[in-house]
């Protein structure tokens, strides 16, 4: 007994004078080593299987970094496609634009000139801008270059912009208001006001104002210069959306051989050559990160909507603690830039449904600028539904110098809801029923409610959400202190 007992303490007191070395053994080993297979190679089937999910997120944010970008570029395909190319062509909805043509959000209640130009193609450029343009050039990422008109450098009386390309290094003549663009391809984007009619806008001498735009290569003789051409895109179907299918990576492949490769942030390169996409290499994706590719570019858009749907947890983007109404741009700047970031989410958001931003659609300039409250929801929070009818109530004169308007879109794309309504936007050029005290009511529904005016409704489509927005162009002291809101959007039934 006293053997075996001397046998067991010893193996005690062994077992207590290892333990120490055993317990520091263990501790010693690196926490990713423990994490990672302890230390070992995955499975080769979970290695194929991360970095086919590793691809696929980086599809995914290409896909929402990139959509400025493909917005802009279906923009310009599907007006070449229709009216033809060149620094010339410049189209005119010269009798407004209605739902026919497919452009995120789009004003109808102005007079649009949009086009597309190739500083890499024709070299510095000249637009000579009528006065009294409210309008901007962008480059292809919808980075302002400038604002044309009362927030521009010509202040609204028209004048010489010269835009030159990413690289150019040669002498910027004088006299002109000279402008560096990051991108070869640069949006024209001209709005003009139409006069107030008895029945409705007038758009005659609007489209004249726009008509006195001329774009001209800076070096080129005048006796070489090609005339200018207005064709007129109102009333034609004209698809100018953004790729919802593999079209987009290769338009998208396209734009990064044709641009400098400055136009693009060193990163965000990176994250492109991550889904092999090199400027100046081939783009071959296998059969497997096609089907990634495709399902990146159907699963980001519902992402981006579930966002728009939820909305923001910090709720920067409420125009009023008391109502619906939404800033597209969160109260950031036209960059998107928030107080020390950059809002990712909101460009995204935006760009899903709309295009082009400029100083002068986001500072508050009382008088000169632009605003664009929208909501999605009526008062009791319910999301707008175009089988539900809908009263909209204006106060009495609203803060807007220049016109206010009321228009419905989808809540998917930005295009203008497709009724045989055709037009489902009311403003204050034209005839509009008012109330006794001077306030307006705007109708909502998919069939015209019996007591609301033929000038005051805008037709749904039943089965699908709409959004709401009020414009005010020439926005007044009353919307920045709030003194003037519109009310909220108003279920009859």
């Amino acid at each position: 007994m006293k053997i075996k007992s001397s046998i067991l303490i010893s193996a005690i007191v062994f077992s207590s004078l290892c333990m120490p070395a055993l317990a520091q053994q263990d501790q010693a080993v690196p926490p990713l080593v423990k994490q990672l297979n302890n230390g070992n190679w995955l499975p080769q089937k979970e290695a194929e299987d991360l970095r086919d999910e590793l691809y696929y997120q980086r599809a995914v944010h290409a896909y929402m970094t990139m959509l400025p970008a493909l917005n802009t570029i279906g923009m310009k395909d599907g007006s070449e496609a229709t009216f033809g190319k060149g620094y010339n062509v410049l189209p005119i909805w010269k009798d407004r634009m209605d739902a026919r043509t497919w452009v995120p959000t789009p004003n109808a209640d102005v007079i649009y000139s949009m086009s597309y130009l190739d500083l890499k193609e024709t070299g510095p450029l000249v637009v000579a801008a009528p006065a009294n343009v409210i309008g901007m050039f962008t480059d292809f990422f919808q980075r302002t270059i400038t604002d044309v008109g009362l927030i521009g450098p010509d202040r609204a009386r028209g004048g010489l912009y010269l835009l030159l390309p990413p690289d150019y290094s040669g002498e910027i003549p004088q006299g002109y208001f000279a402008f560096k663009s990051q991108t070869y391809n640069v949006l024209l984007f001209f709005r003009t006001v139409m006069k107030k009619g008895e029945n409705a806008p007038d758009p005659k001498e609007a489209v004249a104002a726009a008509e006195q735009t001329r774009v001209y290569p800076l070096w080129t003789p005048e006796k070489d210069v090609k005339p200018m051409q207005f064709p007129n895109a109102s009333g034609k179907r004209v698809n100018m959306m953004y790729p919802v299918d593999n079209a987009f990576w290769t338009k998208l492949k396209a734009f990064i051989d044709y641009e400098p490769a400055s136009a693009i942030d060193p990163e965000l390169r990176g994250v492109l050559a991550s889904i092999g996409m090199v400027k100046g290499q081939a783009f071959n994706p296998d059969q497997k990160q096609q089907a990634l590719l495709q399902k990146a570019v159907e699963t980001a858009p519902r992402m981006i909507l579930a966002m728009r749907q939820l909305g923001r947890p910090d709720q920067r983007d409420r125009y009023y603690k008391d109502r619906q109404y939404l800033n597209t741009w969160a109260s950031g700047t036209a960059e998107w830039l928030q107080d020390g970031y950059l809002d990712v989410n909101q460009r995204a958001s935006y760009f899903q449904i709309a295009f082009s931003t400029a100083s002068a659609m986001v500072m508050r300039t009382i008088g000169a600028g632009s605003k664009y409250p929208f909501t999605l929801k009526d008062a009791n929070g319910d999301f707008l539904t175009g089988s539900n009818t809908y009263k909209l109530h204006l106060p009495p004169n609203p803060p807007a110098a220049l016109f206010w308007a009321v228009t419905a879109y989808n809540i998917t794309d930005g295009t203008m809801v497709e009724a045989p309504q055709l037009l489902p936007s009311i403003n204050s050029l034209g005839k509009v029923a008012t109330n006794g005290d001077g306030s307006i009511d705007i109708w909502f529904g998919p069939a015209k409610p019996a007591d609301a005016p033929a000038t005051n409704y805008i037709q749904t489509v039943s089965g699908r959400n709409f959004l709401a927005a009020v414009r005010l162009y020439g926005t007044g002291v009353e919307f920045f202190d709030q003194s003037w809101k519109p009310d909220d959007v108003v279920k009859v039934k």
